[in-house]
């Protein structure tokens, strides 16, 4: 190794994995520390959509893009790559691996673990602020498996990440001593108003593409009970923030 291993204690394992550009050891190290549990009274919510993180911090209402302009240049590669492949094994499915081939299949490989390691270094710039500038986070339990079986969406759905974000966000709370809330994937949060409580139903309710009954758009919120206008996502917050203080 070049260095020495960073944290003190017992190194349990060490795991080769090979990526496109070489082998990698990963070392898990068990660390004995004492977590200080926070108890102020900053809460936040983060409302997951697709393609972004909506969340409230102290100067408002902050959003962060999971899909950026450089994570749309690549997945346009990997589906070049990808279609090249095909067609070299279609046109010659008994002998295929060629020198182009394994030269395409490379380049395939190597764009993916581009992007892999930007979705990671987003999600851990993310959550570390979330768990330092906060006391308790609330996020909503989403059922990611069913999600992705909608085929309009699910592309846009695994590509979003979810199902990581949430992983991440349970460890790092539990080290940071941040109280994590685990909304109800039943929870209304964005047919609920935070002004009122009241709750969108039957054919008042907003579905992806707004509500074509009142003519309401995708990112809108009316309230049909108070008047209350808001972007939708600022809604959702809202009553994210509502239900962690309170439960």
């Amino acid at each position: 190794m070049a260095e020495s291993v960073r944290w003190i204690g017992q190194l349990k394992t060490a795991t080769v994995v090979e990526e496109a550009d070489g082998y990698y050891v990963a070392l898990a190290v068990e660390v004995y520390e004492s977590v200080t549990i926070k108890n102020g009274h900053v809460v936040t919510g983060v409302d997951a959509n697709i393609a972004r993180f909506d969340y409230r911090d102290a100067t408002g209402y902050q959003s962060v893009s999971t899909m950026t302009a450089k994570l749309l240049r690549l997945y346009e590669r990997i589906t070049h790559y990808q279609r090249l492949l095909a067609r070299k094994r279609l046109a010659n499915p008994s002998h295929f691996r060629s020198h182009n081939y394994c030269a395409t299949r490379a380049k395939l490989q190597r764009d993916y673990q581009k992007v892999t390691r930007i979705q990671l270094d987003l999600l851990h710039k993310f959550t570390h602020h979330l768990v330092q500038a906060n006391d308790v986070v609330a996020i909503e339990d989403l059922d990611n498996l069913h999600m992705r079986m909608n085929k309009h969406l699910a592309k846009n759905l695994h590509r979003s990440l979810f199902g990581r974000f949430k992983e991440i966000m349970q460890y790092k709370c539990t080290w940071n001593g941040v109280k994590l809330v685990m909304v109800d994937r039943f929870y209304p949060s964005t047919q609920r108003c935070s002004q009122c409580t009241f709750v969108k139903t039957g054919a008042d309710k907003i579905a992806l593409e707004g509500n074509r009954l009142h003519r309401t758009g995708h990112d809108q919120y009316m309230c049909y009970q108070c008047g209350a206008n808001m972007r939708r996502d600022q809604n959702a917050v809202e009553n994210l923030i509502q239900y962690a203080m309170v439960n």
